[in-house]
């Protein structure tokens, strides 16, 4: 075993005989020293022309993106981005440190490649964010687009003027700004996805924060689809730029296996894709090309990015693949998805997008 794969590999390799959380403690840490770092440069799997993307006003080397909930408070985006990221989205940040739900809180799936979660907001606070946020954009930024992701307390929180806050203070310090509204470990969160709520707080976001960069909104998967057309609209008037679609699952789909089917929390990783890329599919027939969209949940193959972007993503994210492969799924999804857009006669992802428009196939409704 060489030097680059071991240091990246033995870690990925201990972390499985770990407990969930812990695993990702050790991987953070990793990453964290700089012979790691090094090496996560020099093993990064290579990006072409055909790969490359023009969304959210930037260029993005791929559409292969990390969502937020692995790095909570920015302290390895640079090391991430040398994996092979085309983005790397951090967070959930709050205004104020919270310690999160009690543990366990962390649940693998593996015969799924699933995970349960109600981590329930843990991070450092928005002041170490801003820092790491700071000096990440610092001289020439970090080489690829750097996404925050915010939130609200679980105490104490107001959340017209907890958001409005959060989006005003990081607005110079990121490439785009993600209000995650769908967490389902925090109570009363996903009750601001309510219509009227929702037209509220995105008009308080927009006055506080005028000069900003793109911002987004993260859906969750549980909405009713009869939902779907009042938030997609409320998110264009407001002058907003884009959805994440989706978070994690509250519902249980059937024929999971293992002691922690029944523990509550989001389910994100395989069982969540059907559901993901439906709701995505129906967004993208509503959004009508209006607003930049990020399909998340349930990524394992260069096939399900295709898919995705044929369902009308612009970009998509991953997390739960990632922790279960390590830094070798980026380079297998990349040569994947260039495998599947030769499959398909296509030389660019554009192309794949501008085909999938007219014919949309989606996984779960077969």
């Amino acid at each position: 075993m060489t030097l680059r794969s071991s240091t990246l590999t033995l870690p990925l390799k201990l972390s499985r005989r770990l407990g969930p959380e812990r695993a990702h403690r050790l991987a953070i840490g990793a990453l964290s020293v700089p012979l790691v770092a090094r090496v996560a440069g020099w093993a990064a799997s290579a990006d072409d022309d055909g790969l490359a993307v023009e969304a959210l006003g930037r260029r993005f080397a791929n559409p292969i993106g990390l969502a937020a909930g692995f790095d909570k408070d920015a302290r390895v985006v640079r090391q991430l981005g040398r994996l092979g990221f085309g983005f790397v989205e951090a967070g959930t940040v709050t205004p104020r440190p919270q310690s999160g739900n009690p543990r366990p809180r962390l649940f693998r799936l593996p015969e799924d490649g699933a995970v349960i979660n109600r981590m329930g907001f843990n991070n450092q606070g928005l002041d170490q964010f801003l820092e790491r946020a700071r000096r990440l954009r610092a001289g020439s930024g970090p080489g690829f687009p750097f996404g925050a992701n915010v939130g609200i307390n679980k105490e104490g929180a107001d959340p017209l003027r907890d958001y409005a806050h959060l989006v005003r203070t990081l607005a110079p310090h990121a490439d785009y700004l993600v209000i995650n509204l769908s967490s389902p470990n925090t109570p009363g969160l996903r009750d601001l996805q309510q219509a009227d709520r929702l037209r509220e707080l995105l008009d308080a976001i927009v006055s506080a924060a005028p000069a900003r960069p793109p911002v987004l909104v993260k859906l969750a998967p549980d909405l009713a689809d009869e939902s779907l057309p009042g938030i997609v609209e409320i998110v264009v008037q407001a002058g907003l730029d884009g959805l994440i679609v989706s978070n994690t699952l509250l519902a249980r789909p059937p024929g999971l296996h293992g002691p922690h089917i029944r523990e509550a929390g989001g389910l994100s990783g395989r069982p969540l894709k059907p559901r993901s890329t439906a709701m995505l599919a129906e967004v993208a027939r509503l959004s009508a090309g209006r607003l930049t969209l990020i399909g998340c949940g349930g990524i394992e193959t260069g096939s399900d990015i295709l898919e995705k972007l044929q369902a009308g993503a612009d970009l998509v994210q991953l997390y739960t693949a990632f922790a279960y492969e390590g830094p070798a799924l980026l380079g297998r999804l990349k040569r994947e998805l260039r495998q599947a857009l030769q499959a398909g006669g296509w030389s660019s992802i554009g192309d794949a997008r501008a085909a999938g428009r007219s014919v949309v196939h989606i996984a779960g409704e077969r």
